[in-house]
């Protein structure tokens, strides 16, 4: 049994979500938001990185899986959203946790079957198969699938033996 963390990263508000991969499929464990507040973008870090670090020192996750960076309409938002992102996989990477990127459409289509779901279709299917009766927060919803994705693509790699030939400087690119 192999405890994933998802991680939806975001400069104001980033989502973790952790579950334990069974092998016949997913059990909910913790979901939740770090909140960053608005004061100085410095601050902001270090206040993902120190969330991170800490659910990761609670939970004890052996991997985790982290949204990539979509390009928005404003570069800035981006660029902050870059370095949360960042913040997060520093974490990750001095836990010593193994650390997969995954596109928002991967993770649509892994959770809902389709790249275009929208967040509430991801929130409802999230919560299905995780069998859980009160919504996450969006953020956290988000998280929980990313983790839930990552548990999926270990699934499909692991039995023929790709996680290890695609792994590269502790991080899986899928």
């Amino acid at each position: 049994m192999t405890l994933i963390l998802g991680i939806d990263p975001g400069s104001r508000i980033t989502g973790y979500g952790v579950v334990r991969d069974t092998g016949r499929g997913c059990e909910y464990i913790a979901s939740g938001c770090i909140r960053t507040g608005s004061g100085p973008l410095h601050e902001r870090l270090q206040i993902v990185f120190r969330g991170v670090s800490e659910v990761i020192r609670t939970y004890g996750p052996v991997t985790m899986g982290i949204e990539q960076v979509f390009m928005a309409r404003n570069a800035d938002s981006a660029l902050k959203l870059g370095q949360a992102r960042g913040a997060a996989i520093v974490a990750g990477a001095e836990a010593g946790l193994e650390i997969a990127e995954y596109t928002a459409s991967q993770v649509k289509q892994a959770i809902a079957g389709t790249g275009g779901a929208d967040k509430q279709q991801v929130q409802m299917m999230v919560m299905h198969l995780l069998k859980l009766v009160q919504k996450p927060q969006i953020d956290a919803s988000d998280a929980l699938a990313i983790a839930l994705c990552h548990a999926h693509h270990r699934q499909t790699l692991i039995p023929h033996g790709l996680v290890s030939a695609k792994r590269r400087s502790g991080r899986l690119r899928l």
